[in-house]
């Protein structure tokens, strides 16, 4: 057995939400170890779509790959569907990055990995975690590798490593599960008629397609069958397999002569009862689990790893404790309970029953007339995301967008400022100024930035977390009862900022 290693935090899962997970906890200057039980990226075709909040989150926090900021498009939408109709617009503010961003999964995942390792963290691939431990001094982990066992101790966990996260498994986290009752089939094939099946969505009297061209020639094909769950859970279908359900569904012969990646899968749903037992966490398909439809995956996932990393780092460092890091499962748990309910409601409108079809021209009609964007586009995009308040405060857990800001160091706005991953407390003119002694004794866990009065902020002063939601506002009380509350006492240790990974192109500005 290897020697024993030690990490204030411990990762495990090497998927994009743990690689993130690990570079935020890293680029805050916190000793972070990941293991991965693979030992290279998986080329598997997974998710590709980036909703407009985590998008707009991975800007703040410096780790969306391309440019940010302006658009210069004053629409700045970007079309979409629900249940596979057509018609629905999600948009974002023209100050945000675009609403939808288009990656392969493995891509991100390559992408966040470089990151965190740019940023020191420690990555173990070829890792399988075998046995986890808590005490009062933390957790143990104990990981088979290349090399014979290793056993590795940490302040904190978490568990990013899947729907069959073998995490949640050893801690007992509980969960609450909802039944598969569809079968769907999935694979990259070759069809034998290329122009067989056209691009897109299609529904048919006995279930769905879902094609889409890949650029080698092949075509990424879904099939969706509302008949029952799959047979034989986990087992991926042989090729003739696919093409015989595809062409019940299709009611005509689609023949294939060769395919990857064939899986099965279904609506079978599982959200995690807490997302901390102890001083282990969940992210990602660990904490909740949903039928694949509408993007939001791994779009939720990466909202869980931005909001526990800043909060793990502060609390690694000694910063922050116990009521910071429960706001995490009081967050995020409600905000994935949606994503099951919709997916759960879009999968209900898929069965291709006649008896639905004044329900799906109902919802087509609101797509047309541009009255579902406002309620449809922004749950699927979680813009409309409040997070819950401790306070009577207009302000307290709305989402701050990327205003522009007028300060002693020049014009900057709300993204740029965020980068440096620390809470962020803006003090608006004179009036702003007067909250300044209230904070001194956390200035060393806090960005203070003097700049001018806002027309469209009318508030003296605001705190904004790193991820981008607003903690406090003088509507919401005395803002040292709430640093105290997020920090703990003034006067404790400084969480170390590192300045951002290679790549993310825009200088660090002062406040």
């Amino acid at each position: 057995m290897a020697h024993p290693a030690e990490a204030q935090v411990l990762v495990v899962g090497g998927g994009p939400v743990g690689m993130l997970v690990a570079a935020e906890l890293a680029g805050l200057g916190t000793g972070v170890v990941l293991l991965e039980h693979r030992t290279t990226t998986s080329e598997r075709p997974k998710a590709t779509t980036l909703h407009a909040r985590t998008v707009q989150c991975l800007a703040r926090r410096g780790h969306l790959p391309g440019p940010v900021g302006h658009t210069g498009d004053d629409e700045n939408a970007m079309p979409f569907h629900f249940a596979g109709i057509p018609g629905l617009t999600v948009s974002a503010p023209p100050t945000e990055p675009a609403p939808i961003l288009k990656m392969p999964q493995a891509d991100l995942e390559r992408f966040f990995e470089a990151r965190a390792r740019a940023a020191g963290a420690r990555i173990l691939r070829g890792h399988e975690v075998v046995d986890l431990a808590q005490s009062p001094e933390g957790v143990r982990i104990e990981a088979r590798g290349p090399q014979g066992t290793v056993v590795l101790h940490g302040r904190y966990a978490v568990g990013a490593d899947g729907a069959r996260s073998t995490v949640r498994r050893l801690a007992g986290f509980e969960a609450d599960t909802w039944p598969a009752t569809v079968t769907a089939l999935m694979g990259q094939v070759r069809l034998r008629e290329a122009h067989v099946l056209s691009p897109g969505w299609h529904r048919t009297p006995r279930g769905w397609l879902v094609v889409k061209g890949a650029p080698d020639g092949t075509t990424h094909l879904r099939t969706l069958n509302c008949s029952g769950p799959p047979a034989e859970r986990g087992l991926p279908p042989t090729l003739e397999e696919l093409s015989r359900e595809a062409s019940h569904i299709a009611g005509r012969e689609i023949a294939m002569t060769d395919g990857r990646w064939l899986s099965t899968f279904s609506d079978f749903s599982r959200l995690a009862r807490s997302y901390r037992s102890g001083s282990v966490f969940l992210a990602g398909d660990a904490a909740h689990v949903h039928f694949p439809v509408g993007g939001q995956g791994l779009s939720t996932g990466l909202l869980d790893a931005v909001t526990l990393g800043w909060k793990l780092a502060l609390a690694a460092a000694g910063d922050a404790g116990d009521a910071l890091l429960d706001t995490y499962d009081a967050e995020r748990r409600p905000a994935a309970r949606r994503v099951i309910d919709n997916t759960r409601a879009q999968v209900a409108l898929m069965r291709p029953d006649p008896a639905l079809d004044p329900v799906r021209d109902l919802v087509a009609g609101m797509f047309a007339s541009g009255t579902g964007d406002d309620c449809f586009g922004l749950m699927i995009s979680a813009q409309d995301t409040v997070l819950p308040a401790r306070s009577a405060s207009c302000w307290e857990g709305k989402f701050l967008g990327n205003t522009g800001l007028d300060t002693a160091d020049g014009p900057t706005d709300v993204i740029r400022l965020l980068r440096e991953g620390r809470p962020l407390l803006l003090l608006f003119g004179e009036d702003g100024a007067q909250h300044l002694d209230a904070a001194r004794p956390w200035a060393d866990r806090l960005r203070v930035v003097h700049c001018a009065p806002v027309p469209d902020l009318p508030c003296a002063a605001l705190l904004v977390r790193p991820d981008g939601y607003i903690g406090w506002a003088p509507d919401g009380g005395g803002l040292g009862e709430v640093l105290d509350r997020y920090f703990g006492q003034g006067g404790g240790r400084r969480v170390p900022a590192r300045a951002a990974a290679p790549g993310t192109g825009t200088r660090q500005p002062t406040g």
